[in-house]
């Protein structure tokens, strides 16, 4: 879609939206890179071809762990090689996520935490991006080995990403001072592969995914409400519901 119709289209979709996490995708396919999850969006529980991309782990033992979806993992090696040849270094620490695995780092982190401050760091085991094969947590060479953090956002190489991971078609997935819609608190470390064009997009419109998506929905909405009342039949409302 065009830039200008992005925005009408933008508007349209804010107005619908009752509150981020009340949004449910009705009838999503699991493997469109689009593929919404987030608090109230289940990930796929249909197996995924995964590969592993040829990029560097931050640390060896973590190798088995980077595990994407093929068409995000040739996109995170494009990253990663561009990265290097402006002098940036970037080091891959987990892809990939089964339920199992996503169970376990949510209940670790119930042990070091409350339940609220949980949710808000990280996903509950079936609501994680991770799981979809198309996100990918990133660590840089000045903050190696000081963990997945904020600070990670004001180094040299999460500077970097911020500003050049869409023209991978990647994004910042939980951006600072987005949590009221995200659900999440600022992850610079954490990139999602939503192809070129939305992420380009996303970019240009500085918008969540969440967002985006709301947006898109709201056009496919207007089609089929439009052919809808082309042909006399009532036109098609859009899915909101309460958590």
């Amino acid at each position: 879609m065009g830039f200008f119709r992005a925005i009408a289209s933008l508007a349209i979709g804010l107005t619908m939206m009752v509150d981020t996490w009340g949004y449910v995708m009705p009838h999503q396919d699991p493997s469109d890179i689009l593929i919404l999850v987030n608090k109230t969006n289940r990930a796929p529980i249909v197996p995924v071809t995964l590969v592993k991309p040829d990029v560097t782990p931050t640390k060896p033992e973590l190798s088995e762990n980077i595990y994407m979806r093929p068409e995000a993992a040739a996109a995170l090696e494009e990253l990663f090689d561009a990265a290097a040849q402006e002098g940036v270094t970037l080091y891959a620490t987990s892809g990939f996520r089964s339920y199992s695995t996503q169970k376990a780092i949510y209940e670790r982190k119930l042990e070091r935490m409350d339940e609220r401050q949980a949710n808000a760091s990280v996903a509950k085991p079936g609501y994680s991006e991770h799981q979809t094969g198309l996100a990918m947590d990133v660590e840089g060479e000045t903050t190696l080995g000081t963990g997945l953090t904020a600070q990670f956002g004001e180094s040299p190489e999460g500077i970097w990403l911020a500003e050049n991971c869409y023209r991978f078609g990647f994004i910042i997935r939980y951006p600072e001072g987005k949590r009221s819609i995200t659900g999440y608190i600022y992850e610079p470390w954490h990139i999602r592969y939503v192809g070129r064009e939305a992420a380009a997009e996303i970019e240009a419109l500085d918008v969540t995914f969440e967002e985006y998506i709301l947006m898109v929905r709201a056009d496919r909405v207007a089609l089929i409400s439009g052919q809808a009342e082309a042909s006399g039949d009532q036109a098609v409302q859009m899915e909101v519901v309460q958590p």
